[in-house]
């Protein structure tokens, strides 16, 4: 019952509150850019079925491998993508807390 919190709060409420501590000026826009970080979901799309509630999106979906996890860790580096980068490693974050609530 808990499970849906933890992975739903790291997914809207971290990087909520890493946008208001190191991006006050522009917290509603790092904010947002963070959150797009939940479009990697559409890989799902590709899984049949959809959804299934007690699968683990980590290496199972084309968009949460362990090769694009990698590249979500290169994109923290330059400033110009580091916003993109966290919200992409924020929402793998959340998915490996989830899978590990799941076992």
């Amino acid at each position: 019952m808990i499970r849906p919190f933890i992975h739903y709060g790291i997914h809207f409420l971290l990087p909520l509150l890493l946008a208001v501590l190191f991006f006050k000026s522009n917290w509603k826009k790092a904010y947002l850019i963070m959150l797009s970080g939940y479009l990697i979901d559409l890989d799902h799309l590709l899984a049949t079925p959809i959804f299934q509630a007690d699968r683990c999106s980590i290496n199972f979906h084309p968009l949460h491998s362990y090769y694009a996890i990698a590249l979500y860790i290169i994109l923290l580096l330059p400033k110009t993508t580091r916003l993109i980068g966290l919200g992409l490693v924020i929402h793998i974050i959340a998915d490996i807390t989830d899978c590990t609530l799941m076992s």
